[in-house]
């Protein structure tokens, strides 16, 4: 009789093999940060160029505006976003992505890709590189 994992028959094991028993520590901070709501969405938006908090507001339907502020406010410490004010009159914030928040574009695009392959394309869905920020949908 097999055990400890050893082949059984025709390559099935007895026993089923050890779980993870680690998270990898990269992956804990990656979703600690970007897998909180909104927080990809707004990092996504800001992928197309600058923008202004109102119109990164509007860019993503169903946010507040206090929870914006704290998505900003979160990505600014951790590096990947910038507050920027604009000359006035009037006087106008805009925020941009890091070359660190840049750099998750090819990841965000992956991410992309695999939601339009195994989830599917919503009707009527923003499918386009900037289509949201430019006002796909409304």
């Amino acid at each position: 009789m097999a055990g400890n994992g050893e082949v059984a028959e025709a390559g099935t094991r007895t026993e089923a093999p050890e779980p993870c028993t680690t998270v990898d520590i990269g992956m804990t901070r990656v979703f600690a940060l970007l897998g909180k709501r909104w927080t990809g969405l707004v990092v996504a938006v800001l992928m197309q160029g600058p923008v202004h908090f109102s119109d990164l507001r509007r860019a993503i339907p169903g946010i507040s505006e206090r929870m914006l502020s704290d998505r900003l406010t979160e990505l600014g410490a951790a590096g990947l976003v910038v507050r920027e004010v604009d000359a006035g009159p009037p006087l106008r914030v805009a925020y941009r992505l890091t070359d660190a928040g840049l750099a998750l574009d090819p990841a965000l695009r992956e991410l992309g890709a695999w939601s339009e392959k195994y989830l599917g394309v919503p009707e009527g869905a923003c499918t386009e590189p900037g289509a949201a920020a430019a006002g796909c949908g409304e």
